[in-house]
């Protein structure tokens, strides 16, 4: 039992070591074995073709040297016949021992030659007719009437005749043989072109295959990273050692940045928690100084309150955006149900209502029948419609419209939110989206903005599997689109 299992370990060792062996080590020993493996057809069909050829060339070959043969022997026989045909009537008319010698040799040497030449015409009807012509003309001898002999060398001669015609039968039937022989081998090599090229462009396509499988593993990898996702496609095991290294190194570049994303969480969430404190209290004492409740102020220390309140609302609004931005950050997943969109969408007018009065902008609004109720996250959906409103104000023209509208197309919701004002740049709509990122236009309210707010609706947009986009209406100068896919209650 020992000896049967150590024989178990030795073979599981060698195939492991074959294992290896036959694994990918390098990309150039992938790509070269790729093009080997490619080329084997190539090189099959070629050794079938020669092999093909050399048989053609035999065939050929045997047939010139059959046809040259059978052409020279049968001339043979018939001079001998017509030889023998010559000696005979000489021997009838003047009878002596040299004649009769000479003819008896002749017809030897006739029936050596015809045995092998009836031989190759194994079908042949002549030959045997021309063995018993044979026969009978052995005894010209005794033949003493004329008119005999005249009949036996008549049907001597069409004999001769016959096994002419039976001569040029088989040669035109192996003629047509060969043609035939043709004919299968150029169709059989028709075939195994057509077999061997599917099975070369099949390996070729496997090989483009084993090149660009680990290839596009690292382009999702990328991806991944780029779409700041969590987890990231599982480890290669195997494959060229090149691309294992640069994928190991893109999984600790995505282990460091995680690292930093969450350094970045926490910086944010602890400043802004911080800078809350002291700025209320901030504001608290600005309010008092411009309600004069610590004593009456001049012209110029009412100038100096007024802009510390701006510059205190302004910190209050960055702070505002940061906690709002470090909350969607943190949050991984989005909690799908059914919303009124209506509704969402009345509580962000309100919530903009006074900014909505201030500059006197009006809200139309279309829902699609089929976009009344949605499956979506409640919270994520309204940061988009808010932001996006408080966009619209902020940088539309005052006294103007602004248009939000929901329908379903190619399978997606679309929403959009547009207002009338300053076109947005080809150079800003590059980056818009970006944090922190400010366009250059100046806004309504004059507060300088976190640069914030279109990079939360880019992120909620994400979150819910859809994207944001500029795009170009006929109805208003800036539409932001938001396309979300449609979802069930499931």
């Amino acid at each position: 039992m020992l000896k049967q299992n150590a024989g178990y370990v030795m073979l599981d060792d060698t195939y492991t070591k074959s294992s290896r062996l036959l694994q990918i080590r390098s990309l150039k020993q992938l790509i070269l074995g790729s093009f080997f493996v490619a080329l084997v057809p190539l090189f099959t069909l070629l050794w079938q073709s020669q092999s093909d050829l050399a048989k053609l060339n035999d065939a050929i070959v045997k047939q010139t040297q059959f046809f040259v043969e059978t052409a020279g022997t049968m001339r043979n026989l018939e001079s001998m016949a017509r030889d023998i045909e010559r000696l005979m009537r000489q021997h009838f008319v003047l009878p002596n021992a040299t004649l009769k010698q000479l003819n008896d040799d002749t017809l030897t040497l006739f029936q050596q030659e015809l045995e092998p030449f009836c031989q190759q015409l194994s079908d042949s009807d002549a030959c045997g007719k021309l063995h018993r012509n044979l026969i009978q003309l052995g005894n010209y001898p005794s033949m003493t009437d004329k008119l005999v002999l005249d009949a036996h060398l008549a049907s001597f001669t069409q004999a001769i005749n016959a096994l002419s015609d039976d001569v040029k039968a088989t040669v035109n039937q192996r003629v047509s043989e060969q043609q035939s022989f043709m004919s299968a081998l150029q169709q059989k090599q028709a075939w195994s072109t057509a077999a061997l090229t599917l099975v070369s462009l099949i390996l070729i396509l496997f090989a483009a295959k084993l090149i660009t499988k680990p290839v596009n593993k690292l382009k999702n990898i990328i991806a991944a990273i780029a779409d700041n996702q969590n987890e990231l496609p599982v480890k290669s095991s195997s494959g060229p050692r090149e691309l294992v290294a640069v994928e190991k190194d893109l999984y600790l570049l995505h282990k460091r940045i995680q690292q930093l994303e969450k350094v970045r969480t926490a910086l944010l969430r602890h400043a802004s928690h911080e800078l809350k404190t002291p700025l209320a209290s901030f504001k608290e004492g600005c309010a008092l100084l411009a309600e004069e409740m610590v004593g009456q102020l001049n012209k110029q220390q009412k100038e100096v309150v007024n802009l510390l309140q701006a510059s205190t609302n302004r910190l209050n609004l960055l702070i505002e955006k940061l906690l709002d931005y470090n909350a969607l950050l943190q949050q991984a997943e989005p909690s799908f149900e059914q919303i009124d969109t209506q509704q969402i969408i009345n509580e962000c007018l309100t919530q903009n209502g006074l900014a909505l009065k201030q500059s006197l902008c009006t809200v139309e609004t279309d829902i699609a029948d089929d976009c009344q109720l949605i499956v979506s996250d409640a919270e994520l959906f309204r940061r988009i419609l808010d932001n996006l409103i408080s966009n619209a104000v902020a940088h539309g023209t005052e006294a103007t419209a602004i248009y939000i509208k929901l329908h379903q197309a190619m399978g997606d919701y679309v929403l959009d939110v547009a207002n009338h004002g300053n076109e947005i740049s080809a150079d800003d709509r590059k980056n818009i989206f970006e944090p922190f990122k400010r366009g250059l236009l100046t806004r309504n309210d004059r507060v300088i903005g976190a640069g914030l707010g279109l990079s939360i609706v880019s992120d909620c947009a994400r979150l819910l599997g859809g994207a944001v986009s500029i795009v170009d209406v006929k109805y208003a100068s800036v539409c932001f689109r938001i396309k979300l896919p449609l979802r069930d209650e499931s």
